[in-house]
């Protein structure tokens, strides 16, 4: 689902409107994000209501927030937690930034970066959170170190997450929630709780307009929870995999399509429906035979 630009609208001049929540050199902040974003004329307080002065209590990050929906409903929710999104892509900052302008609220920021250099944007330890919701799945193999659940991204979250630090996926995609598993398990994670419907599971939990059109389509979520373990004695990348292995062997039983996979999941029913022609033809013609 790509994002519709309205009549008019013209991309500079939105980033520069919205400047003020949109950060475009987060490495600057590095282990200071918690005080560089306090508002100076308040306090954030806590969930024990204990004052803190001059410093969120905990930084959370929502890891390619897109438009940032989500970001800002869970902002919204705990005012004495800094939520940043970051998203390398100019048009979901627009949107974010301008989402984030309208909410009034003081804890939350977008960072203008990539994701795969998150650990230049923070100190080891300093997040509490990361956020992984609806990643791009990438499904082709060639395109393995590219999906945000890699075991190399993994291994590098470990640095920025605090000790008790966890990652939440949610995503349409059951094998991508599959790999993930697999991931984590390979880059040292203890996974803390899955869900095959997470909307019916969470359902107090924030959304946005992406998921729900997902929802609409017929996708469930499936999420999941984890935090670091003991880090491997040895870490090597994992074997690049493309995710058609985690697809059902009969893909009769898929009564949805993730995202993404679609004219994988095309070609390979157009394939099996021609196998399954030919064969029967063939079976016919030996029956004429006899």
């Amino acid at each position: 689902m790509h994002a519709r630009t309205p009549k008019h609208f013209v991309l500079e001049e939105r980033l520069e409107r919205y400047a003020d929540y949109i950060e475009p050199a987060p490495q600057d902040y590095a282990g200071r994000w918690a005080e560089a974003c306090h508002p100076l004329s308040g306090t954030a307080i806590p969930a024990d209501g204990a004052e803190q002065p001059g410093r969120f209590r905990e930084v959370r990050l929502d890891l390619g927030c897109g438009k940032g929906a989500f970001t800002v409903e869970a902002a919204r929710r705990e005012p004495g937690v800094l939520f940043l999104g970051m998203d390398g892509e100019p048009l979901c900052m627009a949107y974010a930034g301008g989402l984030a302008a309208k909410s009034g609220l003081e804890n939350v920021v977008f960072l203008a970066w990539d994701g795969h250099r998150v650990t230049e944007a923070f100190a080891p330890g300093e997040l509490s959170r990361i956020y992984l919701n609806f990643p791009t799945p990438f499904p082709r193999k060639r395109q393995a170190r590219l999906r945000l659940t890699d075991a190399t991204c993994l291994m590098d979250y470990r640095r920025i997450l605090a000790p008790q630090g966890t990652l939440r996926l949610k995503t349409d995609s059951r094998p991508l929630y599959l790999f993930t598993l697999e991931e984590l398990a390979a880059a040292g994670y203890k996974v803390l709780w899955t869900s095959e419907d997470a909307r019916a599971d969470f359902p107090d939990d924030p959304t946005s307009g992406y998921e729900e059109r997902l929802a609409a389509n017929g996708a469930k979520v499936f999420a999941l929870e984890a935090t670091p373990g003991p880090a491997p004695a040895s870490f090597s990348p994992t074997p690049q995999r493309g995710l058609v292995e985690y697809l059902p062997q009969d893909l009769a039983d898929l009564d949805y399509v993730p995202l993404g996979m679609e004219a994988t999941v095309w070609n390979m029913r157009n394939r099996e429906a021609k196998l399954w022609a030919k064969g029967h033809k063939g079976s016919s013609s030996a029956q004429n035979a006899d």
